[in-house]
Order: C-alpha cells, then sequence, then structure tokens
C-alpha cells in the first residue's frame, strides 16, 4: 500500500531539505520524496544518505526524485520520475524488484501511458497553481480530476499535487484520488501533516462532518 500523503521536500538549501524532512517524519510524515534541484550528483548521493538515515530512523518511506540511481544506491523505497525523465520500463530493470516507481501525469492519456508502464501510483497535477514548481502545465482543478477518474478505471494509486491545502481533502477525495503530494503546505506548517492524515484516511461520514464544520 503506499500511503496516502506525500511530502515533497522544500528548502533554499540542501540543509534546509534535511531540516524539513527530519521535521515531516517528526510530524507522522508516513513518505517523503527527496526533491531536490541543480545539484551535481555527488551532492545528491550525499544528500540522499542523509534523508535515508533520518527516514529509516522514523521508518518513513524514502522516495527520490527523477535520480534513480541514486534511489537504488541508497536503497530508498523508490523513485518518482517526471515526464520528461527516464521511461518507468526501462527504469524498472535498474532497480531493486521491491523499489516503487511514481510518475508525473497531466492528462488522461498521460495516466493511459504510465499505467502501461506499470508505475506504482500517478502523481495527477497541477490541482492548481503552485508556486514551488516554473512553467506548470494547465490547472486541472476539481473538475478536471473527476473528468480524469469517471474514465480512468484503475487500481493504481492517484495522487494528487499542485498547491493542495487541507480544505481541499474531501472534495479531492469525492473526486477520486486516492491521495496528494504536499510541499508549500507543510512546509509552512508541519503540524497539518496530522491533519492531513485524519481527513484523507477519513469515512465518508467524517468527510460529511469536516465539510459541514
Amino acid at each position: 500500500m503506499i500511503p496516502k500523503l506525500h511530502y515533497i521536500s522544500q528548502g533554499d538549501s540542501p540543509k534546509q531539505h534535511l531540516d524539513n524532512i527530519q521535521k515531516a517524519c517528526t510530524s507522522g510524515a508516513e513518505l517523503v520524496q527527496l526533491r531536490l534541484k541543480n545539484v551535481s550528483e555527488k551532492k545528491f548521493l550525499k544528500i540522499a544518505k542523509q534523508a535515508r538515515e533520518i527516514t529509516s530512523h522514523f521508518q518513513t518511506r524514502l522516495i527520490i526524485n527523477d535520480n534513480y540511481k541514486v534511489a537504488k544506491e541508497v536503497k530508498a523505497d523508490g523513485v518518482h520520475l517526471g515526464k520528461t525523465d527516464s521511461c518507468p520500463t526501462i527504469v524498472r530493470k535498474h532497480l531493486y524488484s521491491w523499489q516503487i516507481i511514481g510518475g508525473t501525469a497531466n492528462t488522461l492519456q498521460d495516466c493511459e501511458v504510465l499505467l502501461d508502464k506499470q508505475v506504482n501510483y500517478i502523481s495527477l497535477g497541477p490541482f492548481r497553481a503552485s508556486s514551488t514548481k516554473e512553467n506548470t502545465p494547465p490547472v486541472l482543478g476539481i473538475n478536471g480530476y473527476t473528468a480524469i477518474t469517471d474514465v480512468l478505471k484503475t487500481g493504481t494509486p492517484i495522487i494528487g499535487v499542485g498547491g493542495i491545502i487541507i480544505e481541499d481533502i474531501p472534495a479531492i477525495l469525492k473526486a477520486r484520488i486516492s491521495g496528494v503530494a504536499v510541499s508549500e503546505a507543510i512546509t509552512k506548517d508541519f503540524n497539518s501533516i496530522k491533519k492531513f492524515n485524519d481527513l484523507l484516511q477519513a469515512s465518508s461520514t467524517a468527510e460529511q462532518r469536516y465539510t459541514l464544520d
């Protein structure tokens, strides 16, 4: 089972990424994605090893963004591949059999391609515009999610991503999205991890209760 809440690391420096990963783990995150950009392979590997030490201590799953070689070397739980990264089918041959692969999708067609390549989860977005990514594709919102999940009949978890906040969760769940990947809202308040988890595990009655508050 893939956890329903993914924390995507954020920070102005590698050290800040690690500090935030530690805070997320301390606050109850079950899965963390290390998303470091514009660093050398050597530096990435060093930070990934430290992230693996932190997450192992808390028994939190670690996903490495983009770099499957680093994911294999540090024995991370898996790798997340963007649309311009390596093909999941090729990456699968390089990983340990127990490591998972996630892929980014923006359209129904993207989802279908990823399902054909047998990814373990699909990260679908952006839900709304996010300050953590540049040059993002068109925003999907609830209507976009519903249009895709209405057609896409799959047991593969679909994870919503892109500027998601606590208040979005009930509607996102109703759109048949399995879980969410969050960066900014959690980095601003690590205590929100418990609230996200509570809502994501919620039954339909709990969701209704939350909506009515």
